[in-house]
């Protein structure tokens, strides 16, 4: 990649898990630094949508498109997608035990970055970062999401995306089964990591509870795999006092 912002566009997306339709003809553009949130009830797509995006292989593409700075990216691999700097944080991450936390995350980085980053600077940022999220215990000596709580997985999730730095993060329901004081530590960490590296936002969530701590400029509702209603806080607001009926009339 240049040093241009990264522009992300979805056109007229169509995608298909196990023959049936789950998003029927779906258009957004995300550019990088912009905070966008996507709204919709449960079963409306929002997770297959996050999947598609990051080229999940139990979906199909049926028609439609995928662009990185005017480039279609339906043929590329997931790694290959994150190398181009999509993240995508997972709405339920498995468990990987004996596989090192840290060094899978170290890994991770050198593959993103080519190994810019010394093993000293990465476990620094590693440190600090986790300090930031408040885990308990030693983070480097852990396995991969191996015991963690439902809150530490989601942490941790934060944790890879501020050590990964991508220009685009699909951020799937990170509010989900957290409890309140968890909800803000992951919001607050969130917004500061999207600041400091100016990357683009695409929040997926049910709930407007984590919005209390996040400021999207863009606001969009999901229903039935199809984008309802585009718009600012005030779809949020809707949301709040109507809930999704408001846009099902």
């Amino acid at each position: 990649m240049n040093g241009e912002n990264m522009k992300l566009e979805i056109r007229n997306l169509h995608v298909s898990a196990e023959g049936k339709e789950i998003i029927k003809g779906l258009s957004l553009d995300i550019n990088e630094g912009e905070f966008h949130v996507l709204m919709g009830p449960n079963g409306s797509g929002k997770t297959t949508l996050g999947k598609a995006i990051m080229g999940h292989p139990k979906l199909k593409i049926t028609e439609g498109d995928m662009l990185v700075d005017g480039k279609s990216i339906l043929n590329m691999k997931t790694d290959d997608r994150a190398k181009l700097g999509i993240f995508l944080l997972f709405q339920n991450p498995i468990e990987v035990d004996g596989i090192g936390f840290a060094n899978f995350l170290h890994s991770a980085n050198g593959a993103m970055h080519g190994n810019t980053v010394t093993t000293s600077d990465f476990l620094k940022e590693f440190k600090e970062t986790s300090e930031k999220l408040k885990f308990s215990g030693n983070m480097a000596q852990r396995s991969l999401n191996a015991g963690f709580s439902g809150g530490e997985k989601k942490k941790g999730e934060v944790l890879q995306m501020a050590i990964l730095k991508p220009k685009i993060a699909i951020l799937d329901e990170p509010d989900s089964g957290l409890d309140v004081d968890a909800i803000k530590i992951v919001a607050e960490n969130v917004n500061e990591i999207a600041k400091r590296n100016n990357t683009g936002i695409l929040l997926i969530t049910h709930y407007s509870r984590i919005l209390n701590y996040m400021k999207p400029v863009f606001t969009h509702v999901m229903i039935n795999g199809r984008i309802v209603a585009n718009g600012g806080a005030e779809i949020i607001k809707a949301v709040e006092s109507h809930g999704y009926e408001a846009f099902t009339k």
